[in-house]
């Protein structure tokens, strides 16, 4: 097995395997006694059964990434600089990301972006498109991939960009978060 972000390859997808930003909203939430009356709780789960059965039946899978620290758009953004070398770009589909309501509502009413919001029991996984339907297979049938999602695709252009679908069908730049947005949690 040799995952690495220099093998995604201009048609592969991105693959999220469950809701983005649970965790890191829930353990501010606590840390900082912010008293949100919501049903969220950290997703910490144990992802190697999941990612075994991926790797057991898919051979391409090209890229398997922890959005912790940085959270989907930072390691999003790390992973672009490491294929960059070859010209990919990668780019979110805004209205495929799992991101609970209950996350939108806090990260609002915090001026946060969910986008970089850190998470645990959750992999970003990326592979060819025409493996995508059997990986969302796999990943749904264990119950931490229950809401895994095809959250985006690389595309083949110049430079090292994240870039996500807006509501108006136009693409925004989803940079590296500078200086820090949340406490370090984890």
């Amino acid at each position: 097995v040799r995952i690495s972000p220099d093998r995604a390859q201009p048609g592969d997808v991105v693959i999220c395997s469950g809701s983005i930003g649970p965790h890191g909203i829930t353990i501010l939430s606590a840390r900082e006694s912010l008293g949100f009356e919501t049903n969220l709780k950290s997703d910490t789960v144990s992802l190697n059964n999941m990612i075994a059965g991926l790797l057991d039946s898919i051979e391409d899978v090209h890229v398997l990434r922890d959005p912790t620290r940085g959270g989907v758009s930072g390691t999003l953004n790390e992973i672009a600089q490491n294929i960059t070398i070859n010209g990919k770009e990668m780019r979110e589909m805004s209205q495929t990301l799992p991101i609970p309501d209950a996350v939108r509502g806090a990260s609002e009413i915090l001026g946060l972006d969910p986008l970089y919001v850190a998470n645990e029991g959750l992999v970003l996984a990326i592979l060819p498109e025409e493996k995508a339907d059997e990986a969302l297979a796999i990943m749904r049938n264990c119950p931490e991939g229950k809401g895994a999602a095809i959250i985006g695709h690389i595309a083949m252009k110049g430079k090292p960009l994240v870039k996500m679908k807006t509501l108006y069908g136009n693409y925004r730049i989803v940079d590296m978060l500078s200086g820090e947005q949340l406490p370090r949690i984890c």
